[in-house]
C-alpha cells in the first residue's frame, strides 16, 4: 500500500513478467481523496507482446496512513478515449 500520493501505481508484475506498464500518469487531485488518471498497456500472454494502450481513472482514499483505491473507471481504447475527450470538451467549453 502506497503511504504518498507518489508512490501510488497500478503496475503489476506476476511470475517476473510486468503485467500492467504504466506508460505515463497524471494526478487530478490531491489531499485525503486523490485522483490518478494512468496511461498504461497490459501484457497479452498470447502474443507475447503488449496489447494497445488503455487509460484508467482512479480514486484513492487515504485512511490509516495509506492510501487504498476506492473507485475505478477504465478507457478500454483509443477510440472511447478520443469520445470521452470530444464530450467534455463539448461541455465545459
Amino acid at each position: 500500500m502506497a503511504e504518498t500520493i507518489d508512490e501510488i501505481t497500478i503496475e503489476y508484475t506476476d511470475g517476473g513478467v510486468l503485467v500492467t506498464k504504466v506508460l505515463d500518469q497524471e494526478v487530478l487531485t490531491r489531499g485525503a481523496w486523490t485522483t490518478i488518471i494512468f496511461r498504461y498497456q497490459s501484457w497479452n500472454e498470447t502474443k507475447q507482446a503488449y496489447g494497445p494502450e488503455a487509460y484508467s481513472i482512479r480514486r484513492y482514499q487515504k485512511k490509516g496512513g495509506a492510501y487504498m483505491q476506492r473507485s475505478k473507471f477504465n478507457i478500454s481504447n483509443a477510440d472511447q478515449a478520443k469520445k470521452l475527450i470530444e464530450i467534455l470538451t463539448r461541455w465545459v467549453a
